[in-house]
């Protein structure tokens, strides 16, 4: 068993949101899924909570209602080794109406944030030639989707 499982609260679309992150993530599972019974709160037979993996990581959605809301304080980070890969996941988690913003940060659909970094940039920003890695964030700066290509011309500036 996980030690800490992400949970994560939905107003009634948790079983959605965890078809939609498996079909994502190709090392991913729908684990199970509980509804609610006769005690409620929600209403009997309609999903309660819903469990899945992506990478091997637990995750748990709940239908709850709209008490509560994700923020940009909490995020997921996407690492990924490839251009390919990251606008895979790019495209993927901003479709249907999902929100890009600055330096590899999005909302999905769910309005869900996560990070979708290539790992070279973190190699890049811990350079110790200062100026290849202030170059590096410089640019990282002006990106919402990550562009390896531009990181490198930056860093090899």
């Amino acid at each position: 068993m996980q030690k800490i499982t992400p949970f994560l609260w939905y107003d009634d679309k948790a079983e959605e949101a965890m078809n939609f992150y498996v079909s994502i993530f190709k090392n991913s599972k729908v684990l199970r899924v509980t509804r609610y019974g006769e005690a409620g709160p929600g209403p009997k037979g309609t999903v309660m909570t819903a469990e899945f993996q992506l990478e091997g990581q637990e995750f748990v959605t709940l239908n709850a209602g709209p008490r509560f809301k994700f923020t940009e304080a909490i995020s997921f980070v996407v690492n990924c080794e490839t251009q390919e890969e990251v606008d895979y996941f790019w495209g993927k988690l901003t479709a249907d109406g999902g929100q890009e913003s600055q330096c590899g940060w999005l909302k999905d659909k769910y309005g869900l944030s996560w990070q979708v970094v290539p790992s070279v940039l973190g190699k890049m920003l811990r350079d110790k030639d200062a100026g290849k890695a202030n170059r590096v964030m410089q640019a990282m700066m002006q990106m919402d989707k990550i562009d390896i290509k531009r990181l490198k011309q930056a860093y090899d500036r």
